[in-house]
């Protein structure tokens, strides 16, 4: 199956703020990638990461970062499909710092932030599944049955 999200996060240390988003993903049978790539402890690796994206048919990148949160700019830099940045708690500022890295990035670089924490990241689940049904209309009921769950 053809995955059409990446969700990159710079450490496993995040992926606990990950699981809730990503069972979403499995409830609704939507294939995706999950890698750990730091954008500071390994350029490289990322910068081939990213090559590879396009040509895999990846339609969105959903980059998850903590502390200076460089991930989500670095990706956006090398590619030209949305990113949705998540910000992930820890730090000196709980994760303040994350977002507010992510949501300064320089012009240039069309990045979207859902915020900090697990309901940021539920919510770049949602927004990648809505970019997702505007080319296929699969995804559009998952995007209403996850939606109607939280009310």
């Amino acid at each position: 199956m053809q995955r059409k999200i990446a969700v990159i996060t710079g450490s496993k240390s995040d992926i606990k703020y990950l699981e809730d988003g990503l069972a979403m993903l499995k409830k609704h049978k939507i294939s995706y990638s999950l890698d750990v790539i730091s954008a500071h402890r390994n350029p490289q690796k990322l910068t081939n990461f990213c090559k590879q994206l396009e040509k895999n048919n990846v339609e969105v990148v959903i980059a998850c970062a903590g502390m200076a949160a460089a991930l989500p700019g670095f990706v956006a830099s090398l590619v030209n499909i949305p990113v949705i940045g998540v910000a992930m708690e820890g730090g000196i500022a709980g994760g303040l710092d994350a977002l507010f890295s992510i949501v300064s990035t320089p012009k240039g670089l069309g990045i979207a932030s859902t915020g900090l924490g697990k309901s940021a990241f539920i919510n770049a689940v949602i927004f990648s599944l809505e970019i997702l049904s505007l080319k296929d209309k699969k995804y559009l009921a998952a995007v209403k049955k996850i939606k109607e769950s939280f009310r």
